[in-house]
């Protein structure tokens, strides 16, 4: 249950900012990418909606992802994914000093999405009803995840499905009137944390936990006993009394991340035979708002 290499001091993670649309507060992003080498971030999906974009627009945000936005029938599915991606590059964008249509993702056999040709750069995703989110960390793996605060999870067979032998003696030992927000708490972790090591649904919920108190917490075997060294950073909020959103970030023990921005990461000479094949404006690209 472990991350790879050795352990960093303990990571801090910041609120999560609202972004209101492309022109919305990247610099904050940045700040809180350099301060706490993660940042969380969420928007409506109304402020998303692809048809905002136009067509043409749109089609060079999703990149490959359009053939599969081609492909969903629903209506409410599409704007959901095709919102999601968008938030996600511009995102990423913010984070690497790129254009968002130069964002490229790719995703791992259980669904995880990567970002194409740079690992400087770990994201994760989660959406549900009217809410998109956004998890960024360097240095380490991210997972994040959002659920209704009113969805209803307590009830027979915790065992078998949610929770270990551990969460179900300290669940049942609650008042009746906070079970249920405890297990959406703890439902949100372990979707987070299975998503920051890239094995979604295959890791059961049952054979890993947390202390479903809402304090301070960390990876727990069945038993309650600690099932990780510190390298796991975890959090939990509360987002408009409506959604809960639950953060996992996972050092890889090389301490502080470097400079995010991709032409730092990428040899001189091929930025700058980039650049003389695209052409310098082409290279930098729109502002935010000219891809809306």
């Amino acid at each position: 249950m472990t991350a790879p290499g050795g352990t960093s001091p303990p990571r801090t993670l910041g609120e999560p900012i609202m972004i209101t649309g492309p022109g919305g507060n990247w610099q904050e992003v940045r700040a809180d990418l350099d301060r706490h080498r993660a940042a969380i971030l969420y928007a409506r999906l109304d402020d998303w909606r692809p048809e905002r974009a136009g067509g043409p627009r749109l089609r060079a945000l999703l990149g490959r992802d359009w053939a599969r936005f081609l492909e969903l029938t629903h209506p409410d599915v599409r704007t959901r994914f095709a919102s999601s991606r968008v938030l996600l590059k511009f995102a990423a964008a913010a984070a690497l000093h790129v254009p968002p249509q130069a964002v490229e993702l790719g995703y791992t056999h259980t669904g995880r999405p990567f970002l194409r040709g740079y690992d400087g750069v770990h994201i994760s995703l989660s959406h549900t009803d009217e809410l998109l989110l956004v998890g960024l960390a360097t240095g380490g793996v991210i997972g994040v995840d959002a659920e209704r605060a009113d969805r209803r999870l307590y009830g027979p067979g915790l065992g078998r499905h949610l929770c270990t032998p551990h969460e179900v003696t300290e669940i049942e030992a609650m008042p009746e009137e906070d079970r249920n927000p405890a297990l959406v708490r703890l439902w949100t972790l372990k979707e987070a944390y299975s998503k920051a090591i890239g094995l979604g649904m295959q890791f059961r919920f049952t054979d890993f936990g947390f202390r479903p108190d809402g304090t301070p917490t960390d990876v727990l075997r069945p038993d309650g006993q600690p099932g990780s060294d510190g390298e796991w950073t975890f959090r939990t909020y509360g987002l408009d009394d409506t959604y809960v959103v639950s953060v996992a970030v996972g050092d890889a023990g090389f301490g502080a991340g470097a400079d995010t921005a991709a032409g730092t990461a990428l040899d001189a000479g091929i930025v700058d035979a980039l650049a003389e094949v695209l052409g310098e404006d082409e290279a930098a690209g729109p502002e935010p708002d000219e891809w809306w």
